[in-house]
């Protein structure tokens, strides 16, 4: 059972509203336009904060935190926060938490004016590292929409006591307006994996690929990125998007007749044009799809359109379709590239038998630098002990 502390208003927590003209008609600046303009979600919540600050200079960071109902995974996505964030590429099961699985199921905010209570939580990591980073109240809000939990919104703050009657009546309708913005855009993703799932499970009946082997790709895609992100200066968001994007690379395949997809032999150089195609068709296939859904202007679009394009170039311009070389690579595409070999190598195909985890990691060491980015590379090799459990959670089931 959590405590919800008894509040006391202070007003002097809010600031007078200004003077407004003695004028029957006068234009009035909104401040929280920004909501209604593309920009990406990153910038939204930022200039939110700085609004939300005019009013409640206390709140010194909101972070948004996304939730995948497949897997019952929370994740990071978003901060806004006035020093190093807390958490990052930090992940956890929601049913391991039951103050937020509260929250989740009564969808009824939280409120902590002091921290100090959760002395007794502190073996939690998110808990242990948000208190040892010297924040003293919190504020947590359920982002959900027709009865679908979409994530948590927090607004924290370094003193203690600040959440009083009249700083949560703010905090409410900005929350509110706040968590709108973040479901649209993780809705449009969602619609985006339905049709995606639903293409794939139809590419299933002609195409040796299965839906294990894009869930095991885009896990490895996801570790990768984590581990390269403090080079290529990666954030939450990038990690969550390339997470979700991943599993889309070959969608061009369903372009790619039955005859060469399927074929056991070794293709002729003239198949294997044409087999080279399905990158490009990929590319047009997205256009099409985020043009049907109406959701061109998606934030990260232009990252989809490159891992399905760009994941077959190489760092020595061998690749296809451009023959891009090294840094002209987009690092979305390079991070794909690996986590798409690495378990092509080690899954059975119609040509030949799986390979052990050993000798794809030797391929993939011995092609460092000059087909695949070596830290990408690197990433992967690092965490053979996450690799393991991946793969035996996605195995393939070949009895269906």
């Amino acid at each position: 059972m959590w405590w919800y502390p008894t509040v006391t208003v202070v007003s002097s927590l809010v600031q007078p509203p200004a003077l407004l003209p003695d004028l029957p008609v006068f234009s009035h600046e909104d401040g929280l336009d920004l909501l209604h303009q593309s920009l990406p979600l990153q910038e939204k919540l930022e200039r939110i904060h700085d609004h939300l600050r005019q009013s409640l200079p206390f709140i010194d960071r909101i972070a948004v935190a996304s939730y995948e109902p497949l897997t019952d995974n929370l994740k990071t996505f978003l901060h806004s926060s006035d020093g190093e964030a807390p958490l990052s590429f930090y992940e956890s099961k929601l049913s391991a938490s039951s103050s937020l699985t509260e929250i989740a199921t009564s969808r009824r905010p939280r409120v902590i004016n002091d921290m100090d209570v959760l002395s007794q939580d502190l073996v939690r990591e998110h808990s242990r590292r948000v208190r040892s980073s010297g924040y003293g109240a919190s504020y947590t809000m359920p982002v959900a929409h027709n009865g679908a939990l979409y994530g948590f919104l927090f607004f924290n703050s370094r003193q203690k006591w600040v959440f009083d009657a009249q700083a949560l009546h703010h905090l409410n309708m900005v929350g509110h307006q706040l968590s709108l913005v973040v479901v649209n855009e993780l809705a449009c993703l969602r619609t985006l994996m339905a049709s995606v799932r639903t293409v794939t499970q139809i590419a299933q009946i002609r195409d040796f690929e299965t839906g294990a082997h894009l869930e095991r790709m885009a896990h490895y895609s996801r570790i990768i990125a984590q581990e390269v992100a403090p080079r290529f200066k990666l954030d939450d968001a990038f990690v969550e998007y390339l997470y979700l994007f991943a599993p889309l690379h070959d969608i061009g395949k369903v372009a790619v007749p039955d005859s060469l997809l399927l074929k056991p032999g070794r293709l002729e150089p003239e198949e294997f044009v044409q087999i080279q195609q399905h990158t490009v068709k990929g590319r047009q296939i997205v256009d099409s799809m985020l043009e049907n859904f109406g959701i061109q202007g998606m934030q990260r679009s232009e990252m989809l359109r490159n891992i399905v394009l760009h994941h077959h170039e190489s760092l020595d311009g061998s690749g296809y379709p451009h023959g891009l070389r090294g840094d002209d690579i987009p690092v979305e595409a390079r991070i794909v590239a690996v986590a798409d070999v690495f378990d092509a190598l080690t899954s059975e195909r119609p040509y030949k038998e799986a390979w052990s985890n050993d000798q794809a990691f030797s391929m993939l060491a011995e092609m460092a630098g000059r087909k695949f980015d070596h830290d990408c590379v690197d990433a992967l090799l690092r965490n053979r002990s996450e690799i393991d459990r991946i793969q035996g959670q996605f195995a393939e089931d070949f009895l269906g």
